[in-house]
């Protein structure tokens, strides 16, 4: 069992399921829901995922997708579309309080992700900021 929340701490929810995949996606409605260029995304069947604090706001997306956030801080939670993923919900890896335990499997939706991101592993890296001159 994992579990997670959000940003604030008013959501928290908890995953009893085996995820049936993890990926990284790059379609625009993620990249406009969550103002970043990727999201990645642990996905199980709805019933392992469970709200054990707080109240998801939901707003409709993109065609049948529907994305359940925290109401107060905004933190996108999760994402359902019984169109394309019947009976089942992916989950932001990034508010588990693990995800390092989820490591994403492919890269999803490419055909809409933004140019820059494909070179972007080749940028300088720094711990922290970098040095102001």
């Amino acid at each position: 069992m994992a579990e997670g929340g959000c940003y604030c701490g008013k959501i928290r929810f908890k995953l009893s399921g085996e995820p049936v995949g993890q990926s990284i996606c790059h379609c625009r409605d993620c990249q406009k829901s969550s103002g970043a260029a990727s999201v990645a995304w642990i996905m199980l069947e709805q019933a392992g995922f469970s709200v054990t604090r707080g109240t998801l706001k939901t707003v409709s997306g993109a065609g049948s997708a529907v994305r359940h956030f925290c109401p107060d801080c905004g933190t996108g939670i999760a994402y359902y579309n019984a169109e394309i993923l019947p009976g089942m919900v992916d989950i932001q890896i990034a508010t588990m309080d693990e995800p390092d335990k989820f490591m994403p499997e492919v890269n999803i939706q490419t055909a809409e992700q933004i140019d820059w991101e494909k070179s972007a592993h080749q940028l300088p890296g720094f711990d922290r900021y970098p040095p102001q001159n």
